[in-house]
């Protein structure tokens, strides 16, 4: 492999990502620089977001795992599986935009996989969740990984507000472009936070990284 993957450079990644759409949220901006050059920022930004994504599920390690003394689907990977999903998803959105035309197109080409996007960083950030709940970590906001699955958790969820206030009506309007925008700005500074805790951290070794900006340890979901 041309790059190794490290726990940097997968922070890295996901830090230009939310900078990029941070940056494509601010208000007013699509009137200055055009709706073109704005949806341009977020598609840019969500390859960043993938790249990161792609590091991360590198770093978690195999699907399955040894958990007393049966096998379960490691959390690591379902954390990181998920959000990658969501990355690919948002791919999607993102660079129809750039090219939509019609409330139709809008709404089944753009909205359609946001908000499945939106839904699976959720997914990701209530695996991540549930690992700091098993590992009694999940109110310890002193600690780094906490602070950071707390800012990934926000994040999503500020972004999955932010998809049901760009939903396009019939008649082109958006529910709430003032929700959409701030929904996106919010996230994306959450995850920018939940990232930048990890960035100088980059001599860990797979195993003892905590998966994506989440932070938790590795464990497992017990299925037989």
């Amino acid at each position: 492999m041309l790059i190794r993957p490290t726990l940097r450079l997968q922070s890295i990644g996901f830090c230009i990502g939310s900078t990029f759409f941070f940056i494509g949220a601010v208000p007013g901006l699509a009137s200055v620089m055009g709706a073109l050059t704005t949806n341009i920022v977020f598609f840019i930004g969500s390859w960043f977001f993938t790249g990161a994504a792609f590091v991360q599920l590198l770093l978690a390690g195999p699907r399955f795992v040894d958990y007393k003394g049966g096998r379960a689907i490691s959390a690591a990977w379902l954390v990181a599986s998920s959000q990658f999903i969501g990355t690919l998803l948002f791919n999607v959105s993102t660079g129809a935009a750039i090219t939509a035309h019609g409330t139709h197109s809008e709404q089944v080409n753009v909205w359609v996989p946001d908000a499945a996007g939106s839904v699976a960083f959720l997914v990701s950030a209530c695996f991540a969740m549930l690992g700091l709940i098993r590992s009694h970590e999940l109110m310890k906001v002193i600690y780094r990984d906490t602070l950071s699955g707390w800012s990934n958790w926000i994040g999503c969820v500020a972004f999955g507000l932010s998809a049901i206030g760009a939903f396009v009506y019939k008649d082109g309007v958006t529910v709430d472009s003032h929700l959409a925008n701030l929904g996106t700005m919010i996230g994306a500074l959450c995850f920018f936070i939940a990232s930048i805790f990890y960035v100088g951290r980059a001599g860990e070794k797979p195993a003892e990284i905590p998966s994506a900006a989440a932070g938790e340890e590795d464990g497992g979901l017990r299925y037989g």
